[in-house]
């Protein structure tokens, strides 16, 4: 009887199960239809700015860091020395918000690499320490195929809110890059140009339904002796071709295009821009290292250097700022162990550049250690964040120097005063305060105006910052224009020394002394060459709209720390 009752009971209640178990899967479906949408409508171009349509149209300034994924084993580094979890909450613990996750196109276009498992491909270089170690540390990805451990990988970062962009690095996994390593232009020995626009099309279908990819690179660093103009504007951006693949695929994510010469040069873009079926979602990409330049930085003037190098980036590259388009430093970097004086110099030229242009960029890179490199099993990157185990960050002061450019100086509607000027030191990474005339952290910098007159004045007050004898701290007055005491020019091929004539007629430039205090003193290294080193004397007075905080006007004077520095004139 009571079986017979419970199959009744079954019989009635059937119709409402499959009632409510069809608007489960309704709800699901319409859940992920939703995220699709709020994909849809996270990352556009609004001008030059990269913004965020859910949110007013705010910026989103991308501070990303590159993760490598694209060498021999191809598979995300690290996995054997920490869990992927933990890697992901170290990047966001270092104030980045953004991976540029690179990968191998062959991964997505060759069956037999991609059903590899990751146990068989370490196996296969002699990497039994690696495959022990990636049993620890992350035991559900060791038997998985290659494919699917870069899915595991993107997830992981999605739902630690990571942003992420989707770099293609080469085509056979590898290190990058040489002229002839095959994979360098179209046509090349691996670089067939119909098995790439599938292969991108494969990896934008994939990730459609990830909210935060957030963006695909095309290809990374295209080179050699093939390249040439009429082949890049052919597969790069007519219908059918690479970018359109990628949009009709995905419309969610942004298309991120490099140029040629190891992606240092877009100046042709100048007289032949681009033309695409779609809108808002178009940012250029472009590489810039210490060694872009050879060793200039320690043979040359430094000053000199800068100069010519941001003459070069300007006509290559930062022009398509005006044109409206965002620009994307994908790849910068230094030996992070701080004894490359060449890497060191080209440092703080970058972060005067970037500060000025308040670019996105992605640091070159995350990883401390590689399973094998070039032949080398365990090989230590001397140029990433982490150490040899990914543990921990390996130069923290490297961290604390670059934290201004994780967050955004510019934007439209960002400021609660409006626009401003702040005064930025690239050397530490700090800029002048809001409560002293020191160097402190950038988000209490003083807000300030700097006049066509070279008048750098404190912003709503009649105060302005003025010189003073040598090696004595920057005065405070209201005597502003009446002298060349209160006029700043931007002097020497870098256009970073702010330089004026205090009431001794002594031409001098600002200055830091060892509290980081703003002094006054002489100019240096103006023609000198190595190894004199400016950098103390690097200023770059920045445009901001972000929040920052101007003394009062009533009371300035009385400024426990102003007080005897402001001028009695």
């Amino acid at each position: 009887m009571g079986g017979a009752f419970r199959s009744y009971l079954l019989f009635l209640l059937l119709p409402i199960l499959l009632i409510l178990h069809a608007t489960i899967l309704h709800n699901h479906c319409h859940h992920n239809n939703d995220n699709n949408t709020v994909a849809d409508l996270s990352l556009f171009t609004n001008s030059r700015w990269i913004v965020d349509d859910r949110n007013n149209g705010e910026r989103v300034k991308l501070s990303c860091v590159n993760w490598v994924s694209h060498l021999d084993a191809a598979v995300a580094e690290g996995l054997s020395k920490q869990p992927v979890d933990v890697i992901s909450k170290k990047i966001l613990e270092m104030g980045f918000n953004c991976v540029r996750l690179t990968y191998p196109l062959f991964l997505f276009t060759d069956d037999k690499l991609g059903s590899t498992t990751m146990r068989q491909s370490l196996q296969k270089l002699g990497l039994s320490g690696s495959v022990a170690g990636v049993q620890v540390n992350n035991p559900s990805l060791v038997d998985l195929p290659l494919v699917n451990v870069f899915q595991e990988v993107v997830s992981n970062l999605n739902k630690n809110n990571v942003m992420i962009i989707l770099d293609n690095h080469l085509s056979k996994p590898g290190w990058c890059c040489n002229d002839n390593d095959g994979n360098g232009f179209f046509g090349d020995l691996y670089f067939d140009p119909e098995v790439w626009v599938e292969g991108i099309g494969r990896v934008a279908s994939m990730f459609k339904g990830y909210n935060n990819v957030v963006g695909m690179s095309l290809r990374n660093e295209l080179r050699g002796s093939r390249q040439n103009l009429k082949t890049w504007y052919k597969y790069v951006y007519p219908l059918k071709t690479c970018a359109e693949r990628v949009h009709a695929t995905n419309p969610s994510v942004l298309v991120i295009i490099s140029g040629l010469n190891y992606d240092l040069d877009l100046s042709f873009l100048q007289t032949n821009p681009v033309s695409l079926s779609f809108s808002n979602k178009l940012v250029f990409e472009i590489h810039w290292y210490g060694f872009s330049d050879g060793d200039d930085w320690i043979t040359g003037n430094s000053n000199e250097v800068c100069g010519r190098v941001i003459d070069r980036i300007t006509n290559n590259a930062l022009f398509l700022l005006d044109q409206g388009y965002p620009l994307f430093m994908s790849e910068w970097g230094v030996d992070q162990r701080g004894t490359n004086d060449n890497d060191n110099r080209y440092l703080n030229c970058l972060l005067g550049l970037a500060a000025e242009y308040d670019l996105d960029w992605a640091l070159w890179t995350l990883v401390g250690s590689y399973y094998y490199r070039e032949g080398v099993i365990g090989m230590e990157e001397s140029y990433g964040l982490l150490n040899w185990n990914w543990g921990e960050p390996r130069n923290s002061s490297f961290l604390k120097k670059i934290s201004p450019l994780q967050s955004p100086f510019q934007a439209p509607g960002l400021s609660s005063i409006g626009e401003h000027r702040v005064l930025f030191h690239p050397a530490t990474g700090l800029c002048m305060q809001s409560h002293s005339l020191s160097l402190g952290p950038c988000s209490d910098a003083v807000a300030l105006d700097y006049t066509p007159e070279n008048i750098l004045s404190v912003k709503g007050t009649n105060h302005c910052i003025q010189a003073n004898k040598v090696h004595m701290p920057v005065r405070v007055g209201t005597m502003c224009g009446e002298d060349s005491s209160s006029k700043w020019e931007a002097i020497s091929a870098s256009k970073m020394h702010l330089s004026s004539k205090n009431k001794n007629d002594t031409i001098v430039c600002l200055d830091i002394d060892s509290k980081n205090i703003i002094v006054t003193n002489i100019c240096k290294c103006l023609s000198e060459g190595y190894p004199c080193d400016p950098s103390s004397q690097w200023f770059k007075v920045i445009n901001s709209t972000s929040f920052s905080i101007a003394p009062p006007i009533i009371g300035l004077s009385q400024h426990p720390v102003l007080e005897g520095f402001i001028s009695n004139s």
